[in-house]
């Protein structure tokens, strides 16, 4: 044995290239499910148009018969990207993203090209996609700036979402910052089973319509242990949505986390099984809002905001079942019900901290226990409601109404 054992060591000190081959070789091996953009061509210089690069890429990421294959954006380069779709299905029931650098939308609105993208809609858009998995500590940032001077002049300018996620299942994102979305940052649409956690995004506060998350007719979401600074809603919980969980967040400067708005143009909308739990909201217009339109129908119910902290918030209570009420002769609205407030404590900028404005056909079974909401001074604050039917206890300021 020791003879054995003495002429493969003499063996592999004689042929160092065949040792480096099997080293290599090994390697190959443990890389082989990586797909780096680099070696599909991409440049990383802010300046280059690397959008092909990724495309090619991902065609190869999402054709490959192994397991858990991966696109590696990687370290210590800004890549920028035209509107482009990362289309599936895939054939991997698992496909990785690791963001480790930075991707960048165009500088200008001019040099912004839709021929590889969801016109007019997004800038990246994930379409169909089992199994999505998106991490890594990169950055996606939106290059807004541009988008928002234009707005104010033009007030029907189309922008886009930065981010948009459709008809993805099983989906998976963390440890990114996403940073100045033209308008919204990440939409969740027609998903189920989406698991979002330690993302950090940040826009101005006066920055237009640029809410952290918009989710509309999907299922099984999980938002936690993440921080939203923005300039609208930090999260928008829109029609066709239930079984939403948000924890662990913390939301400010911005207009708050929100159901809605729901009912506009006389739709029918339903939400349910929504949790907003743990979460902190802090320098913002709004707090825990539920908003649906006059002449909407539906529902929205089941709905818990349980132990929020809030600093400073304008408008930390809001139920608006008459939104743009003015301007509709109809009475029909969107039903709420089966809402409760629980463990809600901090300071509100304004003298009425809960605001309950309720149709004509009511809001049933509205519960609050155990709030503490006083004035940034210590002042007294109150609390206004109409046609509304629940109960509160051990509640300041009183809730007549209930």
């Amino acid at each position: 044995m020791k003879i054995l054992f003495a002429f493969f060591l003499l063996f592999f000190i004689a042929s160092p290239s065949l040792c480096s081959q099997l080293v290599n070789h090994k390697i190959l091996l443990d890389d082989s499910n990586y797909f780096n953009v680099l070696n599909y061509g991409a440049k990383g210089d802010g300046q280059t148009d690397d959008s092909n690069a990724f495309l090619k890429a991902w065609q190869d990421v999402c054709s490959t018969r192994q397991s858990n294959p991966t696109l590696l954006i990687p370290n210590g380069k800004r890549f920028m990207l035209q509107p482009v779709s990362f289309k599936g299905p895939c054939i991997s029931s698992r496909v990785n993203v690791v963001l480790q650098g930075t991707i960048s939308a165009p500088k200008s609105i001019e040099e912004w090209d839709w021929t590889k993208g969801d016109v007019g809609k997004s800038w990246i858009q994930f379409w169909h996609i089992n199994g999505l998995v998106i991490n890594g500590g990169g950055t996606v940032d939106g290059q807004g700036a541009p988008w928002w001077n234009k707005f104010h002049d033009q007030t029907d300018l189309t922008r886009p979402t930065a981010l948009r996620f459709s008809n993805c299942d099983n989906l998976n994102v963390a440890t990114l910052t996403h940073i100045n979305s033209p308008k919204n940052h990440i939409s969740i649409t027609s998903c189920n089973g989406v698991r979002i956690s330690n993302l950090h995004i940040n826009a101005p506060e006066e920055s237009p319509n640029t809410d952290g998350f918009d989710i509309s007719s999907s299922s099984n979401i999980l938002i936690y242990h993440s921080t939203i600074s923005i300039g609208d809603d930090c999260i928008a919980i829109n029609s066709g949505s239930n079984f939403i969980n948000i924890t662990d967040v913390y939301c400010g400067p911005g207009h708050g986390i929100s159901v809605g708005s729901l009912g506009k143009d006389g739709d029918f909308a339903m939400v349910e099984e929504i949790l907003v739990k743990n979460c902190t909201i802090s320098g913002t217009t709004n707090g825990a809002r539920i908003k649906t339109w006059v002449g909407g129908r539906g529902y929205a119910r089941k709905i818990t905001f349980e132990d929020i902290k809030l600093y400073k918030v304008d408008h930390p209570v809001i139920i608006d079942q008459q939104y743009d009420a003015l301007l509709s002769s109809t009475n029909d609205a969107v039903k709420i019900s089966d809402v409760t407030y629980r463990k809600i404590r901090g300071t509100s900028n304004d003298n009425d901290a809960i605001e309950l404005n309720c149709a004509s056909i009511g809001c049933t079974n509205i519960v609050f226990e155990n709030i503490y909401i006083i004035g940034v001074d210590g002042e007294t604050t109150s609390s206004s409601c109409r046609n509304v039917e629940g109960t509160s206890s051990n509640c300041n300021p009183k809730i007549p109404c209930l």
